[in-house]
Protein backbone atom coordinates (compact mmCIF):
# COMPACT_ATOMS: atom_id res chain seq x y z
CA UNK A 1 0.00 0.00 0.00
CA UNK A 2 1.20 3.46 -1.01
CA UNK A 3 0.72 6.60 1.19
CA UNK A 4 0.29 9.86 -0.39
CA UNK A 5 2.76 11.92 -0.53
CA UNK A 6 0.94 15.12 1.24
CA UNK A 7 1.03 12.70 4.44
CA UNK A 8 4.47 12.11 4.57
CA UNK A 9 4.94 15.78 6.21
CA UNK A 10 2.10 15.20 8.88
CA UNK A 11 3.80 11.81 9.50
CA UNK A 12 6.94 13.48 10.09
CA UNK A 13 5.60 16.08 12.16
CA UNK A 14 3.78 13.67 14.74
CA UNK A 15 6.84 11.61 15.02
CA UNK A 16 8.85 14.64 16.03
CA UNK A 17 5.87 15.98 18.56
CA UNK A 18 5.95 12.77 20.40
CA UNK A 19 10.20 12.53 20.19
CA UNK A 20 9.41 15.80 22.11
CA UNK A 21 7.24 14.91 24.94
CA UNK A 22 9.29 11.76 25.33
CA UNK A 23 12.01 13.53 25.58
CA UNK A 24 10.82 15.95 28.38
CA UNK A 25 9.05 13.16 30.22
CA UNK A 26 12.60 11.42 30.61
CA UNK A 27 13.69 14.64 32.30
CA UNK A 28 11.09 15.16 34.45
CA UNK A 29 11.45 11.56 35.46
CA UNK A 30 15.31 11.69 35.87
CA UNK A 31 14.70 14.68 38.46
CA UNK A 32 12.00 13.01 40.12
CA UNK A 33 14.24 9.98 40.54
CA UNK A 34 17.61 12.57 41.79
CA UNK A 35 15.34 14.30 44.27
CA UNK A 36 14.01 11.26 45.94
CA UNK A 37 17.47 9.68 45.44
CA UNK A 38 19.38 12.47 46.97
CA UNK A 39 18.44 13.64 50.35
CA UNK A 40 19.64 16.25 53.06
CA UNK A 41 19.10 16.20 56.34
CA UNK A 42 19.01 19.67 58.36
CA UNK A 43 21.41 20.01 61.75
CA UNK A 44 19.03 19.15 65.14
CA UNK A 45 16.19 16.99 62.84
CA UNK A 46 16.06 13.20 61.92
CA UNK A 47 14.45 11.02 59.22
CA UNK A 48 12.28 8.20 59.56
CA UNK A 49 13.07 5.98 56.13
CA UNK A 50 10.56 3.51 55.38
CA UNK A 51 11.56 0.78 53.05
CA UNK A 52 8.45 -0.96 50.81
CA UNK A 53 6.31 0.20 53.90
CA UNK A 54 8.64 -1.35 56.38
CA UNK A 55 11.22 0.71 59.21
CA UNK A 56 14.67 1.27 57.18
CA UNK A 57 16.75 3.19 58.99
CA UNK A 58 16.88 7.08 60.86
CA UNK A 59 19.11 9.55 58.92
CA UNK A 60 20.59 12.01 61.01
CA UNK A 61 21.69 15.46 59.93
CA UNK A 62 23.46 15.39 56.70
CA UNK A 63 23.49 13.90 52.77
CA UNK A 64 22.22 10.60 51.92
CA UNK A 65 21.16 8.46 49.24
CA UNK A 66 18.08 6.46 48.88
CA UNK A 67 16.41 4.42 46.54
CA UNK A 68 13.93 6.25 44.17
CA UNK A 69 9.89 4.83 44.56
CA UNK A 70 11.25 2.05 47.05
CA UNK A 71 12.32 4.30 50.05
CA UNK A 72 10.79 6.94 51.61
CA UNK A 73 11.10 9.51 54.41
CA UNK A 74 7.84 8.82 56.60
CA UNK A 75 8.43 10.47 59.41
CA UNK A 76 10.69 14.11 60.31
CA UNK A 77 11.97 14.72 64.27
CA UNK A 78 13.08 18.10 65.58
CA UNK A 79 16.07 16.74 67.90
CA UNK A 80 15.47 20.12 69.65
CA UNK A 81 13.65 20.84 73.26
CA UNK A 82 9.82 21.70 72.58
CA UNK A 83 7.90 23.76 74.52
CA UNK A 84 4.20 22.61 74.72
CA UNK A 85 1.06 25.04 76.09
CA UNK A 86 -0.93 22.60 78.25
CA UNK A 87 -4.55 24.67 77.75
CA UNK A 88 -6.64 25.74 81.22
CA UNK A 89 -8.19 23.13 82.75
CA UNK A 90 -10.22 22.74 86.07
CA UNK A 91 -9.70 21.25 89.10
CA UNK A 92 -10.88 20.77 92.45
CA UNK A 93 -8.25 21.19 95.33
CA UNK A 94 -9.04 19.21 98.34
CA UNK A 95 -10.95 21.22 99.90
CA UNK A 96 -13.36 21.39 97.09
CA UNK A 97 -12.85 24.66 95.75
CA UNK A 98 -12.95 24.65 91.87
CA UNK A 99 -9.87 26.59 90.08
CA UNK A 100 -8.27 26.76 86.77
CA UNK A 101 -4.73 25.99 85.96
CA UNK A 102 -2.65 26.00 83.01
CA UNK A 103 0.98 25.21 82.52
CA UNK A 104 4.22 24.84 80.15
CA UNK A 105 5.50 21.47 79.25
CA UNK A 106 9.24 20.97 77.86
CA UNK A 107 10.44 17.76 76.17
CA UNK A 108 12.71 16.63 73.37
CA UNK A 109 12.79 13.75 70.84
CA UNK A 110 15.76 11.48 72.28
CA UNK A 111 14.35 8.10 69.77
CA UNK A 112 13.06 9.01 66.43
CA UNK A 113 12.16 5.40 65.77
CA UNK A 114 10.11 5.47 69.26
CA UNK A 115 8.48 8.38 68.77
CA UNK A 116 6.92 7.61 65.24
CA UNK A 117 6.25 3.75 66.39
CA UNK A 118 5.56 4.09 69.58
CA UNK A 119 2.43 6.53 69.85
CA UNK A 120 0.20 8.29 67.64
CA UNK A 121 0.86 12.05 68.07
CA UNK A 122 3.21 12.60 71.87
CA UNK A 123 2.90 15.75 71.78
CA UNK A 124 -1.01 15.56 72.27
CA UNK A 125 -0.56 12.41 74.63
CA UNK A 126 2.29 14.48 77.20
CA UNK A 127 -0.39 17.41 77.47
CA UNK A 128 -3.09 15.06 78.01
CA UNK A 129 -0.85 13.04 80.83
CA UNK A 130 0.32 16.52 82.19
CA UNK A 131 -3.35 17.61 82.83
CA UNK A 132 -4.65 14.17 84.28
CA UNK A 133 -1.75 13.91 86.84
CA UNK A 134 -1.59 17.73 87.87
CA UNK A 135 -5.72 17.30 88.33
CA UNK A 136 -4.48 14.63 90.64
CA UNK A 137 -2.02 16.38 92.42
CA UNK A 138 -4.42 19.61 92.66
CA UNK A 139 -6.97 17.31 94.58
CA UNK A 140 -4.06 16.48 97.09
CA UNK A 141 -3.73 20.01 98.62
CA UNK A 142 -5.73 22.50 99.92
CA UNK A 143 -6.44 26.03 98.41
CA UNK A 144 -3.46 27.86 100.22
CA UNK A 145 -1.40 24.77 99.67
CA UNK A 146 -1.64 24.95 95.72
CA UNK A 147 0.06 28.59 95.83
CA UNK A 148 3.23 27.49 98.10
CA UNK A 149 3.46 23.47 96.53
CA UNK A 150 4.18 24.73 93.10
CA UNK A 151 7.56 22.71 92.56
CA UNK A 152 6.27 19.94 94.35
CA UNK A 153 3.44 19.83 91.87
CA UNK A 154 5.98 20.50 88.74
CA UNK A 155 8.04 17.64 89.93
CA UNK A 156 5.16 15.08 90.37
CA UNK A 157 4.43 15.94 86.99
CA UNK A 158 7.69 15.51 85.58
CA UNK A 159 8.17 11.92 87.23
CA UNK A 160 5.14 10.72 85.67
CA UNK A 161 5.56 11.89 82.75
CA UNK A 162 8.95 10.67 82.33
CA UNK A 163 7.84 7.06 83.03
CA UNK A 164 4.99 7.32 80.48
CA UNK A 165 7.25 8.90 77.73
CA UNK A 166 9.94 6.74 78.09
CA UNK A 167 8.36 4.02 75.29
CA UNK A 168 7.39 7.47 73.02
CA UNK A 169 11.25 8.08 72.83
CA UNK A 170 10.87 11.31 74.73
CA UNK A 171 12.57 13.19 77.25
CA UNK A 172 10.35 15.17 79.78
CA UNK A 173 13.01 17.74 80.56
CA UNK A 174 10.77 20.13 82.72
CA UNK A 175 7.17 21.19 83.59
CA UNK A 176 6.28 25.22 84.94
CA UNK A 177 2.24 26.00 86.29
CA UNK A 178 1.99 29.04 84.47
CA UNK A 179 -1.38 30.58 86.26
CA UNK A 180 -3.51 29.15 88.85
CA UNK A 181 -6.42 30.95 88.83
CA UNK A 182 -9.24 30.54 91.42
CA UNK A 183 -12.97 31.88 91.15
CA UNK A 184 -14.33 35.00 91.80
CA UNK A 185 -15.73 35.11 95.51
CA UNK A 186 -12.23 32.81 96.25
CA UNK A 187 -10.06 35.78 95.07
CA UNK A 188 -12.62 38.47 96.70
CA UNK A 189 -11.92 36.74 100.45
CA UNK A 190 -8.26 35.99 99.43
CA UNK A 191 -7.64 39.87 99.39
CA UNK A 192 -9.65 40.79 102.43
CA UNK A 193 -7.69 38.14 104.13
CA UNK A 194 -4.11 39.71 102.85
CA UNK A 195 -5.47 43.22 103.68
CA UNK A 196 -6.21 42.07 107.68
CA UNK A 197 -2.86 40.32 107.54
CA UNK A 198 -1.38 43.16 106.33
CA UNK A 199 -2.96 45.20 108.39
CA UNK A 200 -2.13 43.26 111.38
CA UNK A 201 1.76 43.29 110.22
CA UNK A 202 1.46 46.58 110.45
CA UNK A 203 -0.21 46.91 113.53
CA UNK A 204 2.51 44.70 114.70
CA UNK A 205 5.32 46.41 113.23
CA UNK A 206 3.81 49.80 115.03
CA UNK A 207 3.68 48.08 118.81
CA UNK A 208 7.14 46.69 118.46
CA UNK A 209 8.84 50.13 117.06
CA UNK A 210 6.73 52.17 120.15
CA UNK A 211 8.39 48.86 122.62
CA UNK A 212 12.00 49.83 121.52
CA UNK A 213 11.40 53.06 121.81
CA UNK A 214 10.14 52.65 125.29
CA UNK A 215 12.98 50.36 125.53
CA UNK A 216 15.79 52.94 124.19
CA UNK A 217 14.45 55.79 126.36
CA UNK A 218 14.03 53.17 129.63
CA UNK A 219 18.29 52.27 128.70
CA UNK A 220 19.07 56.18 128.37
CA UNK A 221 17.76 56.91 131.48
CA UNK A 222 19.56 54.28 132.81
CA UNK A 223 22.43 55.47 131.31
CA UNK A 224 22.06 59.00 132.75
CA UNK A 225 21.46 57.69 135.87
CA UNK A 226 24.74 55.13 135.85
CA UNK A 227 26.77 58.45 134.45
CA UNK A 228 25.27 60.70 137.28
CA UNK A 229 25.34 58.53 140.36
CA UNK A 230 29.17 57.80 139.16
CA UNK A 231 29.76 61.50 138.43
CA UNK A 232 28.39 61.89 142.40
CA UNK A 233 30.71 59.38 143.40
CA UNK A 234 33.83 61.25 141.58
CA UNK A 235 32.59 64.32 143.12
CA UNK A 236 32.21 62.79 146.61
CA UNK A 237 35.52 61.35 146.31
CA UNK A 238 37.36 64.63 144.97
CA UNK A 239 36.07 66.16 148.42
CA UNK A 240 36.52 63.93 150.59
CA UNK A 241 40.00 63.67 148.77
CA UNK A 242 40.25 67.66 149.42
CA UNK A 243 38.98 67.78 153.22
CA UNK A 244 41.38 65.00 154.07
CA UNK A 245 44.62 67.27 152.12
CA UNK A 246 42.80 70.27 153.62
CA UNK A 247 42.99 68.76 157.12
CA UNK A 248 46.12 67.38 156.44
CA UNK A 249 47.66 70.83 155.02
CA UNK A 250 45.65 72.36 158.81
CA UNK A 251 47.18 69.95 161.04
CA UNK A 252 50.56 70.24 159.80
CA UNK A 253 50.46 73.75 159.47
CA UNK A 254 48.91 74.28 163.42
CA UNK A 255 52.03 71.60 164.40
CA UNK A 256 54.37 73.59 162.54
CA UNK A 257 52.85 76.88 163.93
CA UNK A 258 52.94 75.25 167.81
CA UNK A 259 57.19 74.42 167.43
CA UNK A 260 57.43 77.68 166.50
CA UNK A 261 55.25 78.89 169.49
CA UNK A 262 57.85 76.53 171.90
CA UNK A 263 60.23 77.69 170.07
CA UNK A 264 59.52 81.34 171.07
CA UNK A 265 58.83 80.48 174.79
CA UNK A 266 62.34 79.01 175.43
CA UNK A 267 64.22 82.28 174.01
CA UNK A 268 64.80 85.47 176.47
CA UNK A 269 61.31 87.06 177.52
CA UNK A 270 59.38 84.35 176.10
CA UNK A 271 57.39 83.20 179.35
CA UNK A 272 56.90 86.63 180.30
CA UNK A 273 55.15 87.34 176.74
CA UNK A 274 53.50 84.38 176.95
CA UNK A 275 52.13 85.33 180.42
CA UNK A 276 50.76 88.54 179.08
CA UNK A 277 49.47 86.69 176.21
CA UNK A 278 47.19 84.68 178.54
CA UNK A 279 45.88 87.51 180.67
CA UNK A 280 44.94 89.87 177.78
CA UNK A 281 43.52 86.41 176.59
CA UNK A 282 41.21 85.85 179.75
CA UNK A 283 40.06 89.38 180.54
CA UNK A 284 39.31 89.50 176.56
CA UNK A 285 37.42 86.02 176.59
CA UNK A 286 35.86 86.90 179.98
CA UNK A 287 34.52 90.21 178.75
CA UNK A 288 32.81 88.96 175.16
CA UNK A 289 31.36 86.12 177.87
CA UNK A 290 29.49 88.80 179.49
CA UNK A 291 28.58 90.56 176.72
CA UNK A 292 26.66 87.03 175.28
CA UNK A 293 25.15 86.35 178.06
CA UNK A 294 22.87 87.86 180.86
CA UNK A 295 24.09 84.93 183.44
CA UNK A 296 27.19 84.35 184.46
CA UNK A 297 29.14 82.28 186.60
CA UNK A 298 31.74 84.06 188.17
CA UNK A 299 34.96 82.18 189.46
CA UNK A 300 35.66 82.21 192.77
CA UNK A 301 39.35 83.06 191.93
CA UNK A 302 38.09 86.09 189.51
CA UNK A 303 40.41 88.58 191.12
CA UNK A 304 43.17 86.16 191.17
CA UNK A 305 44.56 87.02 187.37
CA UNK A 306 48.09 86.23 188.13
CA UNK A 307 47.79 83.17 190.01
CA UNK A 308 45.76 82.28 186.86
CA UNK A 309 48.44 83.26 185.20
CA UNK A 310 51.23 81.55 186.43
CA UNK A 311 49.04 78.36 186.71
CA UNK A 312 48.98 78.14 182.99
CA UNK A 313 53.21 79.29 182.77
CA UNK A 314 53.60 76.18 184.72
CA UNK A 315 51.58 73.74 182.59
CA UNK A 316 54.12 74.87 179.65
CA UNK A 317 56.84 74.77 181.64
CA UNK A 318 56.24 71.18 182.55
CA UNK A 319 55.57 70.79 178.65
CA UNK A 320 59.34 72.18 178.03
CA UNK A 321 60.57 69.91 179.91
CA UNK A 322 58.77 66.73 178.69
CA UNK A 323 60.04 68.07 175.15
CA UNK A 324 62.93 70.07 175.66
CA UNK A 325 64.17 69.20 171.76
CA UNK A 326 61.31 70.76 171.00
CA UNK A 327 62.41 73.50 167.48
CA UNK A 328 60.70 75.23 164.75
CA UNK A 329 62.38 72.91 162.40
CA UNK A 330 62.07 69.43 163.60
Amino acid sequence: MTLPIYTLPLILGNTAFTGIVITISLIILIIIALVKTAKIVPQRQAHVIERLGKYHRTLEAGFHILIPFIDRVAYRHSLKEVAIDVPPQMCITKDNIAIEIDGILYMQVLDPKLASYGIENYYYAASQLAQTTLRSEIGKLELDKTFEERDTMNASVITALDKASEPWGLKITRYEIANIKPPQSVQDALEKQMRAERERRSQIALSEGAREAQINVAEGQKQETIKYSEAQKLKQINEAEGKAKEIELLAAATAQGIRQIAFAIEQPGGKEAVNLRIAEQYVLQFGNLAKQSNTMIIPANLSDIGGTVASLAKVLDQLNVKNPSTSPHS
